[in-house]
């Protein structure tokens, strides 16, 4: 079969090339790939490692099942997460690591579900503790993760405030449930939360971007706040963050890898499906901006860290 893997250079060698067909062990599926989402983290998975298939999550039909699966049969469509082996035409994946497809709900918006929008969910509720009322600040609205928090910080009954590089987004953002948008690359957004909010700060911030904006996202927080920190962009220095301050009005900086959760407990399994139907029934929307063959991955790649992006970017096998 075909897929990519990473020169030991790092993701501009990206390359796609003929990989051995996964072994399929007792617990796992075999799947078809038919979309593979673009995760954040997969613009660093691995890298300085030619080893393996990379990608973390895709969508497609189950060709063979293991002797110990009993949920997923072969013709499924299912949506898988895993540390690896999504950027192949085959793909072998944990049985509790899969999920059905609705029906009504197309295989590429299936693809783009699972990661963005329980990552999403979990900061916001599970460990922001967000409450109806409260003020959510989400950085790069216009990511996976941004569109997916900016709708469920919405239906929470939040205040929501999101960033994005561009005025264009933020008019796009606004219609999904943005109260105010910040565009970062003419404002000072630790500024204009601080504005916004009549000096009060927000409840909640999600950071996946990392670096300074982590620092000043701690600026952005309300007396008890909660920053959570959900990934770095390689494109943001990682320079030390300044915490001292933050025992003096009790706020906290939590840490979210929702790979960690999963492996944990089965507490996300149900929820994950539930996003999903929700997805499907239209009370939760996913955009796709991009498709690329997995052929194209490094013009995928270049495109994904653009910031250019409003929404996921697919590649299909």
């Amino acid at each position: 079969m075909k897929g990519v893997r990473y020169q030991p250079d790092g993701p501009e060698f990206l390359r796609y090339e003929e990989v051995p067909d996964p072994d399929v062990a007792d617990h796992e599926v075999l799947i078809q790939a038919e979309a593979i989402s673009v995760e954040g983290a997969d613009l660093l998975h691995n890298r300085g490692s030619g080893l393996r298939v990379i990608g973390y999550q895709c969508a497609g039909t189950v060709l063979e099942v293991g002797a110990q699966v009993s949920r997923v049969q072969v013709g499924d469509r299912v949506v898988s997460i895993g540390m690896d082996g999504a950027y192949a035409q085959l793909r072998a994946a944990a049985e509790t690591r899969c999920w059905q497809i609705p029906a009504h709900l197309g295989t590429e918006e299936a693809a783009c579900v699972p990661i963005s929008f329980a990552t999403a969910d979990d900061s916001l509720v599970e460990f922001g503790r967000l409450r109806a009322g409260g003020v959510v600040l989400i950085h790069a609205g216009a990511g996976g993760v941004g569109i997916a928090a900016i709708q469920l910080a919405k239906r929470a009954g939040a205040h929501v405030l999101a960033t994005a590089s561009r005025d264009d987004k933020l008019d796009r953002l606004a219609a999904l449930g943005v109260d105010h948008g910040i565009n970062y690359r003419t404002a000072d957004f630790a500024a204009e939360v601080e504005r916004l909010t009549d000096g009060r700060g927000a409840d909640v911030v999600l950071d996946t971007v990392g670096g300074q904006v982590l620092q000043d996202s701690l600026r952005c927080l309300a007396y008890r706040g909660r920053c959570i920190m959900i990934g770095t962009s390689r494109q943001q220095p990682a320079p030390p963050i300044d915490v001292t301050g933050m025992p003096f009005k009790n706020q906290s900086l939590t840490g979210y890898f929702l790979g960690a959760e999963l492996a944990a407990s089965d507490r996300l399994r149900a929820r994950i499906a539930t996003l999903l139907s929700e997805v499907a029934d239209g009370a939760l929307r996913v955009f796709i901006d991009r498709r690329y063959a997995l052929a194209e991955v490094t013009a995928a790649h270049a495109y994904a860290e653009s910031r250019q992006p409003f929404g996921r970017v697919l590649l299909l096998p």
